[in-house]
């Protein structure tokens, strides 16, 4: 891709699999080398999206297909307002979460039909550069989750088997996408982390 253009890189993985950390450190690498990045989050983003996201994380009840939509809602004020400008640009864009997320949490983990999913997908009209699927054992993950002490959102309250279902969606999608998903252990420590994935980049793309 010419630089021009920008880069769209996600990331992508269950809870506590250190995707926050792993983009702050990777937007330093890149920053570093002299590239603008755009750090950015889902749900959220734009004003408008992360109001959404105070909706989707908090405890009003709402049906998964109601929820996906809500994702979506943001996420296409995500893209309209943040992304495309910033790829417009020539930016690297990084991104915690995107539709995969969706995918995994609503259709893998919750039974939303997949053509609803892909169809809202095909309307937002955008697809990653490079998804980052990080992944941990769960023993860590559960631990990453008691040291955050956040307290738990509509997603970090649902049961193994809901976290088991979204697992085994991301590996099914990275599987059927392996030209966009990059899959990388992030049990190593965070400085470890980002130098792989920095180095994922500079294989890939040569920047």
């Amino acid at each position: 891709m010419s630089p021009a253009q920008g880069l769209f890189i996600t990331f992508e993985g269950g809870e506590g699999a250190g995707k926050s950390t792993a983009a702050r450190n990777l937007a330093v690498l890149l920053r570093e080398a002299g590239h603008e990045v755009v750090l950015t989050r889902e749900p959220g983003g734009t004003p408008g999206a992360e109001a959404v996201r105070g909706l989707l994380l908090g405890e009003v009840p709402l049906s998964a297909h109601a929820q996906t939509l809500l994702h979506f809602a943001a996420r296409t004020d995500h893209v309209e307002g943040v992304i495309r400008p910033a790829l417009a640009r020539g930016a690297i864009v990084l991104c915690d979460r995107f539709y995969d997320s969706t995918m995994a949490y609503q259709h893998y983990g919750q039974g939303v039909a997949l053509d609803y999913i892909e169809a809202l997908i095909g309307l937002l009209g955008i697809t990653p550069d490079l998804t980052l699927l990080l992944h941990v054992p769960p023993e860590m993950a559960r631990a990453r989750l008691v040291a955050r002490n956040s307290g738990s959102d509509r997603y970090e309250a649902m049961g193994e088997g809901f976290f088991a279902r979204v697992e085994a969606g991301f590996f099914d999608m990275a599987a059927r996408a392996p030209k966009r998903f990059v899959a990388v252990d992030s049990s190593a420590a965070p400085a470890l982390v980002a130098a792989r994935l920095r180095a994922v980049i500079a294989e890939r793309f040569g920047r």
